[in-house]
């Protein structure tokens, strides 16, 4: 039962008892009834605007998580188009997935995350050096696959 029932109730059982409105108890309870009622409505009001208030909230909400959405996904596309090509590697030590960028592949080496082994790269291969040096980026052999002697 809802307090405005109750309420209610509380009002028909004084009526059924002859409530004698007169005397100066069936005055006090006669008041006191009736601000029961006044705070029974008020609070029922108050529960009313409070189921607005929630349904205007998971709209307010919903709108929210759409604007969010498109905001983060126009970032992760403006960041994937600045940061340019992302390397990945695993650490022999833990196994755990590693990520970075060109500028930690040319400092040749980068601290796993998880457990801090270093790991470290052999770019040789990848610098376009003929082999003599490893790392010098230039052309080490001549014409006929010797080393260059001025080197």
């Amino acid at each position: 039962m809802e307090i405005l029932e109750k309420v209610a109730y509380m009002k028909g059982l004084a009526e059924g008892i002859g409530l004698d409105v007169k005397s100066k108890e069936g005055k006090l309870l006669k008041v006191m009834m009736d601000i029961l009622d006044d705070v029974a409505l008020e609070l029922q009001d108050i529960r009313d605007e409070q189921g607005d208030l929630e349904e205007g909230l998971d709209a307010v909400s919903e709108d929210l998580a759409d604007v969010e959405s498109f905001l983060f996904d126009q970032e992760d596309e403006d960041e994937e188009e600045e940061d340019g090509e992302v390397y990945q590697t695993t650490c022999p030590n833990c196994d755990e997935e590693i990520f970075f960028d060109e500028t930690i592949l040319e400092d040749g080496s980068v601290l796993c995350p998880n457990c801090g082994e270093e790991l470290e790269f052999d770019l040789s291969d990848l610098s376009g050096c003929g082999g003599c040096c490893g790392t010098c980026g230039e052309d080490c052999l001549d014409d006929d696959g010797d080393e260059d002697e001025d080197e």
